[in-house]
């Protein structure tokens, strides 16, 4: 079975920072607008290198979306920074009607998401925000694993036209993908091949995704383990090809399990091949606060919450 190293931890968010580093010295039309949490985003550097194209909006997440929508009328490629609560929930109709409804090549970068924000308990840690946004009309949403991934992402998007919702995290998670590695938008990532139980992890769940692959090799289980970076639009073909070949599918992410990747992953499903399918996500529920590590393992957002639900969904084949 093929195994992964982790590099060394990292937080996602210094990869957005490290990512919109470098997207300022190679594109003069990238702009950055934050929400009074500059550190927080890591666009410490952007705006230290480039403080004529960095906004700083302070705690006025609608004004920033207004004035992020008007720069690219300009030509301009503006990179909002905020957390995800205030990136998605505070400013939703403004996303919607200046944002999506309008068409405009706007990335919203949103940081602190999920529960592994942590310590500043439930009115921080949104967990809805993943379905808020992949209802809108033209939205494309990213969710990404670790920091090498996550600037990969923030380099792509730059040259993606139309509205974006990058979300990524606070804490310092494995770093296992590729460095320098390239991000194709819709496509999702085949990290290991498997023939019993199909794994469709996001986010912070791809590492506790293939730790689970380890435990369930050990228990004479096959799993294949897909990232889905992309969750809209779906790769709809690579999780299609993977139920066929396993017959039952577990996903895994850091979101309520209604209007996250679980979702769509079961309407492509019912869609084109039903299949026995169990979630891994948040159960219709705040979170509370605590370590990332102690709510993981509380709202069962771990490597054993996947073993569990790959051994019940195999037998329900």
């Amino acid at each position: 079975m093929k195994t992964y190293t982790n590099t060394g931890n990292k937080d996602t968010r210094s990869g957005f920072g490290a990512g919109l580093t470098q997207l300022g010295k190679e594109n003069d039309n990238v702009v950055a607008l934050c929400a009074d949490l500059t550190g927080s985003l890591k666009m410490d550097e952007f705006k230290a290198n480039h403080p004529e194209r960095f906004f700083q909006v302070g705690i006025a997440e609608a004004n920033m979306i207004g004035i992020a929508a008007g720069l690219t009328i300009g030509g301009k490629v503006p990179f909002t920074g905020t957390f995800a609560n205030f990136s998605t929930g505070r400013v939703y109709d403004q996303i919607r009607q200046s944002v999506a409804y309008s068409g405009k090549n706007v990335k919203i970068c949103a940081s602190h998401a999920g529960i592994t924000l942590g310590e500043d308990g439930a009115t921080h840690q949104i967990l809805e925000d993943i379905g808020l946004m992949k209802m809108l009309p033209g939205m494309t949403v990213i969710n990404t694993c670790d920091f090498n991934q996550t600037k990969a992402a923030t380099l792509a998007i730059a040259a993606h036209e139309g509205p974006v919702y990058l979300r990524f995290g606070r804490p310092k998670v494995p770093n296992f993908t590729p460095e320098n590695g390239t991000f194709e938008l819709g496509k999702a990532v085949h990290l290991i091949e498997g023939s019993d139980v199909t794994i469709i992890a996001t986010g912070h769940l791809v590492w506790e995704a293939l730790e689970a692959a380890k435990i369930l090799h050990d228990k004479g289980i096959s799993a294949e383990v897909i990232n889905i970076h992309t969750i809209k639009p779906l790769d709809e073909e690579a999780v299609v090809a993977s139920a066929k070949k396993t017959g039952c599918v577990v996903t895994a992410e850091e979101h309520n399990f209604l209007g996250g990747l679980g979702e769509s992953v079961a309407r492509t499903l019912a869609l084109h091949y039903p299949t026995p399918q169990e979630f891994v996500a948040t159960n219709d529920t705040f979170g509370e606060s605590g370590t990332p590590a102690q709510l993981m393992d509380k709202y069962g957002l771990n490597a054993e919450a996947i073993v569990s639900k790959a051994r019940k969904v195999v037998a329900r084949k």
